[in-house]
C-alpha cells in the first residue's frame, strides 16, 4: 500500500516518463509486463492442487455465480443509484472493479491460514482467472454499449489471449524446468511480480496526471469510494455466508467461499485495463476504485481469518 502510494505521487510529480510518447515507452512495457506477470503466474502454479480441488462443484457455483454475476449485477444497480454524482471514467471504473475476477494468492493464503478448504480455493481462484479473461470484457462491453459506445470485443478478447493466457500457458509448460527454482526463490519472484504492477500503476496514472483528467476530482472523492467499498464487500460477504448456510456447506467450505467471493484482483485488474481501454486518458480514474477495494478488502479479509482461525480444531 505505501509503494502504491509512492509510485501515486511520483505519477503526478513526474508524469512524463509514463506518459503516451514517454521515454518508458508505456504501450509496450505494458504489454511486455502483463506477459511476465502472467508467465511468473503459470511457472508458479501447482497442477496437483489444482486438481485436487475440482470436486465440489456447489462450492464452485457459487464462488463463480458471486464473482460474474452477483458483482456485476450490483454494479450496475450503483451506477443506477448514483447517476450523475459519478464522472463517466469513475462510473466505468466501479462497474469495471465489479466485472473483475478473484484474486489468485490472498484467496489462496488467507483460506489456509483461516483452515479453510484451500484445494478448492486453488481451484476456483485459478478458474476464476481464466473466466476474467472472457467475462470482465463482455460485462464492459455491454455497459459501453448500453451507454451508447462500442468495445471491440474480438480484439481485445485477442489481446487478453495473446498477453494474458498465452504466457500462462507457457509457465505452466516451463514449470517442469523453472518449477522447483520458482518455489525456492517465491519471495524474490513476488517482489518482481509487485514491482512490474506497480511499473504499471504508474504509467496509467502518469497519463492521466498528463492529461489533466483529474482536475475534476477532489480527494473528498476518496472517502466516498472507501465507505462504498466496505460497504459493497460487507454486503457481498454476508450474501456468500447466507447462501452457503443454507445449502449445508462445511464451515470450511464456506470460509472458501467467503474469501474467493468476495475479492476482486488488483493483480490481472490493473494489466487487464491496460489492454482493454487502451490508451484511454482516464484510465487512472478507472482503475481508483480496484485500488481502494483492493486494499480495503485485504484489511477485511484479514480481520475474518482471525476470528475464524481461533475456532476450535
Amino acid at each position: 500500500m505505501l509503494a502504491m502510494l509512492l509510485v501515486l505521487g511520483l505519477a503526478w510529480l513526474f508524469p512524463e516518463p509514463g506518459a503516451r510518447g514517454g521515454w518508458l515507452q508505456p504501450e509496450i512495457l505494458t504489454k511486455a509486463g502483463v506477459a511476465l506477470i502472467f508467465f511468473l503466474h503459470g511457472a508458479a502454479l501447482p497442477l496437483s492442487a489444482l486438481k485436487a480441488g475440482t470436486l465440489r462443484w456447489p462450492l464452485h457455483v457459487v464462488i463463480q455465480v458471486t464473482t460474474f454475476i452477483v458483482f456485476p449485477l450490483l454494479g450496475l444497480l450503483i451506477l443506477a443509484l448514483t447517476g450523475p454524482l459519478l464522472s463517466s471514467d469513475l462510473r466505468l471504473g466501479v462497474f469495471y472493479l465489479c466485472a473483475l475476477p478473484s484474486t489468485v494468492s490472498s484467496s489462496i493464503a488467507f483460506t489456509a491460514a483461516a483452515r479453510g478448504n484451500v484445494p478448492s480455493a486453488v481451484f476456483n481462484a485459478t478458474l476464476s482467472g481464466l473466466l476474467g479473461v472472457f467475462l470482465t470484457p463482455l460485462w464492459i462491453g455491454l455497459l459501453l454499449t448500453t451507454a451508447g459506445h462500442a468495445l471491440p470485443l474480438g480484439r481485445v478478447i485477442g489481446d487478453l489471449a495473446l498477453w494474458l493466457l498465452l504466457p500462462l500457458a507457457l509457465g505452466q509448460a516451463a514449470r517442469p524446468i523453472i518449477g522447483s527454482f520458482i518455489t525456492a526463490h517465491r519471495r524474490r519472484i513476488g517482489l518482481i511480480d509487485r514491482a512490474t504492477i506497480l511499473l504499471l500503476v504508474y504509467t496509467s496514472f502518469a497519463d492521466s496526471f498528463q492529461q489533466g483528467v483529474w482536475s475534476e476530482h477532489g480527494f473528498a472523492l476518496l472517502a466516498g469510494l472507501s465507505v462504498g467499498a466496505v460497504v459493497l464487500f460487507v454486503g457481498v460477504a454476508a450474501l456468500v455466508n447466507r447462501v452457503c448456510r443454507r445449502l449445508g456447506f462445511s464451515t470450511e467450505d464456506r470460509i472458501a467461499a467467503i474469501l474467493c467471493g468476495s475479492k476482486k484482483t488488483l493483480a490481472s485488474g490493473v494489466p487487464m485495463a491496460s489492454l482493454i481501454f487502451g490508451a484511454h486518458p482516464g484510465l487512472g480514474v478507472i482503475l481508483l476504485p480496484i485500488m481502494i477495494y483492493h486494499q480495503l478488502q485485504l484489511v477485511l479479509c484479514a480481520w475474518l481469518v482471525d476470528r475464524w482461525s481461533q475456532r476450535p480444531l
